[in-house]
C-alpha cells in the first residue's frame, strides 16, 4: 500500500489565507463604493471622465456586467483556497499574496476615482495590471490539476486579467482627455486606433506567454468589443474606431486559438 504524505500547514499559509480573505472583504466595500451603494458610482465618479461615452476608447455601458463573473470568481476563489487540502497546495502557496494584493488594488482604485485622481487611478491600474500577469504566469507554470481548479482559479483570474487589460487602456486614455490633452476629430481616431492596436498586440502577447487561456482573450475581446459597440452605435460615434476595437478583438481571439492548434489541443 502506497502511502502518500501531505504537507502540514505552516503558520504562513494561515497567515496568507486570512490575508486574501480581509482583502476580498476591503474589495467587496471598494465594489459597493464603485457601484453607487457606499459611493458614487464610478461612470459619474473624477467629473464623468470614465463614463461610457466619455472618451472613443470607454468601453459601452454593458460591457461591464463581466465584473459580475469575475467578483463571484473572487468570492469563491477566497473560500476555495480554505479548504484543507488547499492550504498547502503549491498554486495557492504561489499566487495567494498576488490574489490579495489584486483585490486590494481593484478596491483601491474604486476608492481613487472617487477623490477624482484619475492619474494616481492609472498608477494603481497599472499595478493591478502587472500583479494579475504575474498571478495568471504562475498559475500556467504550475498547471491545474482539475476542472473545479480551473473555472474558480485560472477562469477567475483569466477574466479578471483581460479585462483590466483593456480597462486600462480606456483608463490612460480618460486620464489624457481630462487633461485637456485631446487632439479631435481625425487625429484623436488615429491615436485611438493606434492604442488598440497596442491592447491587440498586447493580447496576442498573452496568449504565446501564458498558453493561449481562454478565459484572458474573451475578456479581452469582450471589452475590445463593447469599445466596437459603443463607437458604431453610442456617443461618441467613431466608424474607424469601431472596426478598429473589432479587428482587434478577433485578433485577440484568433491568437490564443493559434497557440492551442499549435499544441494539438
Amino acid at each position: 500500500m502506497t502511502i502518500v504524505s501531505r504537507q502540514a500547514v505552516q503558520p504562513s499559509d494561515r497567515l496568507r489565507q486570512v490575508a486574501v480573505t480581509l482583502a476580498e472583504v476591503f474589495c467587496v466595500v471598494g465594489t459597493l463604493v464603485g457601484v453607487g451603494v457606499l459611493g458614487t458610482r464610478v461612470e459619474e465618479s473624477s467629473g464623468g471622465a470614465l463614463a461610457a461615452d466619455a472618451t472613443l476608447l470607454a468601453p459601452a455601458g454593458p460591457a461591464f456586467v463581466i465584473w459580475t463573473p469575475i467578483y463571484l470568481g473572487l468570492a469563491a476563489y477566497t473560500v476555495w483556497q480554505w479548504l484543507p487540502e488547499q492550504a498547502t497546495d503549491r498554486r495557492h502557496r504561489a499566487i495567494g499574496w498576488l490574489a490579495a494584493a489584486s483585490m486590494v488594488l481593484n478596491a483601491a482604485w474604486l476608492l481613487v476615482t472617487q477623490r477624482g485622481w484619475i492619474w494616481v487611478s492609472v498608477i494603481v491600474m497599472a499595478g493591478l495590471v502587472v500583479t494579475l500577469g504575474l498571478l495568471v504566469q504562475r498559475l500556467e507554470d504550475i498547471r491545474s490539476y482539475g476542472t473545479g481548479e480551473s473555472i474558480v482559479v485560472d477562469g477567475t483570474f483569466g477574466l479578471y486579467l483581460g479585462w483590466v487589460a483593456v480597462a486600462a487602456c480606456a483608463n490612460v486614455t480618460a486620464a489624457f482627455v481630462d487633461s485637456g490633452v485631446d487632439p479631435g476629430g481625425y487625429a484623436a481616431e488615429l491615436a485611438a486606433v493606434a492604442v488598440i492596436a497596442l491592447a491587440s498586440g498586447v493580447g496576442w502577447l498573452l496568449a504565446e506567454r501564458l498558453g493561449g487561456r481562454w478565459a484572458v482573450a474573451c475578456a479581452m475581446a469582450w471589452g475590445l468589443g463593447w469599445i466596437s459597440w459603443g463607437r458604431a452605435a453610442g456617443e461618441p460615434q467613431a466608424v474607424l474606431v469601431g472596426l478598429a476595437a473589432l479587428v482587434g478583438a478577433l485578433v485577440v481571439l484568433s491568437a490564443a486559438a493559434r497557440v492551442h492548434a499549435r499544441r494539438g489541443d
